[in-house]
């Protein structure tokens, strides 16, 4: 029987490399390509098997269109961002259409409040996916697949690193990116929830791929808000993210500073780093901000003054980075009553690789697989879930290789 699966946000970067690699999986599917800019999708449908998908103009705000398309599907996949204002509406007409849900949401508010629909999704008899991409996602089965290794838990910190991708980054992404860089970070520490601000404490953690131990930042991300269900004994829970180069990393937290602060709006720093990704310098305003935070990098020992002077100067000269970057589990606890320590992560990075060779390739790629297991599931569950509450480690890098991942690209333990 065909599965119609809609995908809401099609054109967006990650959810269009969720489309191709889906559609690389065997199985009988009918998918409906949904963008506010349709005429967006022409270059991704031209890749796709002749009759697979077909393209459909959405206003994901406009209720009764929305209900419209997405009655009847097996699946529904918001790839629109940012979740803060996309989730709501959609999840609202997946339950008023008992339709199941899947999403890749990076936002703690969002993700918090689709959980807590869980009661409402049971009664509509339908399972509600969030946080199914590279980080939230795939970053919970690794920490899952790790913390199976010890018999008890007691520290789990997460980590993804993003390579230079410069200009291909869109704005939903900078919006995040900045929602993260500064203000509240809802963590796990001492064994229950606290407030950090975000992009300030640091930590080490071993990337995979020849990149090596690397300094990220906590961020106020999803995980160490839905892990603690799981492991509620665990003393510490948190999420550490970073970008490559480490100049990128003072550049957001100094206009995080300064939307804080008042000194920016949103609007103005998504303008500013959408110059710095096609190599300008003429926002003064910007640059001022951003120079900031890469002088406070540099008095707080993250980098040396000549890692600023090289970005500078190869942004300036139109250079780029080689990509490089993946994900990490770490997880600490005791086996067999002697402390152990679990490590799961990406093993490979580079910009020619299948998975871990954008942020892109990995959010798509992870959001394929799970949409997989969903399907699978099809009937067998009910209600709001995270990652860790139903993705199987095991069936999950089973589904990766499904939608075409090479073995040797998904996962290493350390």
């Amino acid at each position: 029987m065909t599965q119609r699966v809609v995908f809401i946000g099609a054109a967006g970067e990650m959810c269009r490399l969720a489309i191709e690699r889906f559609a690389k999986a065997e199985g009988d599917w009918n998918l409906t390509l949904c963008d506010i800019r349709p005429e967006l999708l022409e270059p991704l449908t031209t890749q796709l098997p002749a009759g697979l998908a077909t393209v459909r103009r959405l206003d994901l705000y406009n209720r009764e269109n929305l209900l419209e398309v997405i009655s009847g599907a097996a699946l529904v996949v918001l790839g629109a961002g940012p979740y803060i204002r996309t989730s709501e509406p959609v999840i609202e007409a997946c339950l008023e259409a008992r339709v199941p849900y899947l999403d890749f949401d990076d936002d703690v508010e969002s993700t918090t409040h689709a959980l807590s629909l869980a009661g409402r999704a049971k009664e509509a008899g339908i399972p509600l996916y969030v946080g199914c991409g590279a980080s939230p996602g795939m970053s919970n089965v690794l920490a899952v697949d790790a913390a199976n290794e010890l018999d008890t838990v007691e520290n789990i910190e997460l980590g993804w690193l993003v390579g230079d991708e410069r200009p291909n980054v869109g704005r939903a992404v900078l919006e995040h990116l900045m929602h993260i860089a500064a203000g509240e970070c809802l963590t796990w520490e001492n064994g229950g929830p606290v407030v950090h601000d975000s992009y300030v404490e640091t930590g080490i953690l071993p990337m995979g791929g020849g990149v090596g131990d690397t300094l990220l930042y906590e961020t106020a991300h999803p995980e160490p808000v839905t892990l603690p269900r799981k492991y509620p004994q665990a003393k510490r829970i948190r999420c550490l993210g970073g970008l490559d180069p480490m100049p990128f990393n003072g550049l957001a937290r100094g206009l995080g500073l300064a939307i804080q602060n008042d000194k920016m709006t949103v609007k103005e720093a998504v303008d500013y780093i959408q110059e710095v990704l096609h190599n300008r310098f003429t926002d003064v305003t910007g640059l001022r901000h951003g120079l900031k935070g890469m002088r406070g990098q540099i008095k707080r020992g993250e980098m040396e003054t000549g890692e600023m002077i090289t970005f500078l100067a190869k942004s300036t000269l139109r250079r780029r980075y080689r990509w490089r970057g993946g994900l990490v589990a770490r997880v600490t606890g005791t086996r067999d009553g002697i402390p152990a320590v679990a490590i799961r992560r990406t093993p490979i990075s580079g910009p020619d690789l299948y998975f871990a060779n954008s942020m892109g390739g990995l959010t798509g790629t992870a959001c394929a697989a799970f949409m997989l297991l969903a399907l699978d599931e099809a009937g067998k569950r009910t209600g709001s879930f995270a990652p860790e509450d139903w993705a199987d480690p095991q069936a999950f890098y089973t589904a990766l290789e499904r939608v075409g991942t090479p073995r040797d690209e998904i996962v290493e333990s350390v």
